[in-house]
């Protein structure tokens, strides 16, 4: 019997405290029913407290790695998240454009939530350049698009104007993530060049939020992959994360990991077993 799962590819960088990057987008990519794969950008010494050291790949090694995936087994979505520098960004935008992706999610990550810059200042231009063309979806929270837009956003309607300008950068959906701005609930919009949809879930009150982004990203590639339409994979992954942050770890000293199983049934060592629902 030959068994296959929809196939999603993450390109981005290595958490070592295992709450955000790589590591969180394959807890995710497999908790929401698909095949993961990864070619890692960067690898960082990192945990809940910071990031204390980021070793860049040859962006040579970071192509050879999409491509070989690609040409063997496929990817029905891949996701972008920490590309660090100019050359990546061009190597990674050279092998899309060879591979064709179609369903391509972009997490512009610049900032870990520590405060750690994870892209360079020179690379912003590159990154708009380059890869939001080649998007299927991009994905920025306040911050990242405000940078991307060259506006200020403290409103919805600013939300507005902003995702109208990235939208003409390239990508076929904009999703602004709302999480920085003020508010009972956590809202995002979604952009498709016409229409605006909102998304709204209660806030919830943690610091355990280390990885929202790479996590929200990466749920959305999974559901693409499965099928699902933007608006529908939007929707699903949105739940999805709110499950994963009121169920969040209280790991270390800083902001905790999220808990990217918290659908599955936990074993503990004496034997009992709890089911993590909603």
């Amino acid at each position: 019997m030959n068994a296959t799962l929809p196939r999603v590819l993450t390109i981005a960088g290595s958490d070592s405290g295992g709450g955000a990057g790589i590591e969180a987008d394959l807890k995710t990519i497999s908790a929401l029913g698909c095949y993961g794969m990864a070619a890692v950008t960067a690898v960082t010494a990192q945990n809940t407290v910071g990031v204390f050291g980021i070793h860049e790949i040859p962006p040579e090694t970071v192509a050879r790695q999409i491509d070989v995936v690609l040409e063997d087994i496929g990817a029905d979505a891949a996701k972008l998240g920490m590309l660090s520098s100019v050359g990546i960004i061009e190597a990674v935008a050279g092998s899309l454009r060879r591979q064709a992706v179609e369903k391509l999610v972009i997490d512009p990550v610049m900032v870990a939530k520590s405060g750690d810059a994870l892209l360079r200042e020179n690379a912003r231009e590159a990154l708009k350049r380059e890869l939001l063309p080649l998007a299927w979806m991009v994905t920025p929270n306040i911050p990242e698009a405000e940078v991307l837009s060259g506006l200020t956003i403290t409103t919805e309607e600013e939300v507005w104007r902003a995702g109208e300008v990235i939208h003409g950068l390239g990508p076929k959906y904009v999703l602004m993530k709302g999480g920085h701005l003020a508010g009972t609930e956590a809202t995002d919009w979604l952009f498709d060049g016409a229409n605006w949809s909102v998304y709204s879930a209660e806030r919830i009150d943690t610091k355990n939020t280390h990885g929202t982004g790479c996590t929200f990203s990466a749920a959305i590639a999974a559901c693409l992959a499965r099928g699902k339409g933007a608006r529908e994979a939007v929707e699903e992954a949105k739940t999805y994360l709110s499950g994963a942050i009121r169920h969040a770890l209280s790991l270390g000293h800083g902001h905790g990991p999220l808990n990217h199983l918290w659908r599955m049934s936990v074993c503990h060592q004496d034997g009992t077993e709890n089911h993590l629902v909603p």
